[in-house]
């Protein structure tokens, strides 16, 4: 039997987000959706209206002894700008803000750790604006959604 973990993100556009998780040995699933907002089953259109408080996040499902947290946390990381503020690329609104939802205590300890890393690297100009908040209610968005790139053999939003 696998043991399981959860892990939710929000890096900008779920698509690309997803995929770049979804490659990984040691996740066993990835879905995107929606998570930190206040309307209950928002669809798409109703987060992209930037009324709903939601991010665009990718849920995983991992299982520890082949992937750890803290190396989602170094995926997640790296493949996004955690400087800019409701944006990433051209991407602009508050759905699209760097996220790191916890699932339990252990998860914020080593988040906030190596956001603190991070920041101290000397790596950003900028401060880093990535929140890290307890995760609420995923609502998985609409099948079209869940593996986008894949689905029509894309490897990123960029084409």
């Amino acid at each position: 039997m696998e043991n399981k973990e959860k892990a939710s993100f929000a890096a900008g556009c779920f698509w690309g987000v997803e995929e770049t998780f979804r490659k990984l040995k040691g996740v066993i699933s990835t879905s995107v959706g929606y998570m930190g907002g206040d309307l209950d089953n928002p669809t798409y259109e109703d987060v992209c209206t930037g009324r709903t408080g939601h991010a665009e996040a990718v849920e995983i499902i991992f299982d520890p002894s082949q992937i750890s947290f803290d190396q989602l946390l170094q995926v997640f990381w790296e493949n996004h700008d955690p400087t800019t503020l409701n944006r990433q690329g051209p991407d602009i609104g508050e759905q699209y803000r760097s996220v790191i939802f916890y699932h339990n205590e252990e998860q914020k300890r080593l988040a906030s750790a190596s956001k603190e890393k991070l920041q101290k690297s000397g790596r950003y100009r900028n401060d880093i604006v990535t929140q890290i908040v307890p995760a609420t209610t995923f609502y998985k968005a609409e099948d079209y959604h869940q593996q986008y790139l894949a689905k029509r053999g894309l490897r990123s939003c960029r084409f």
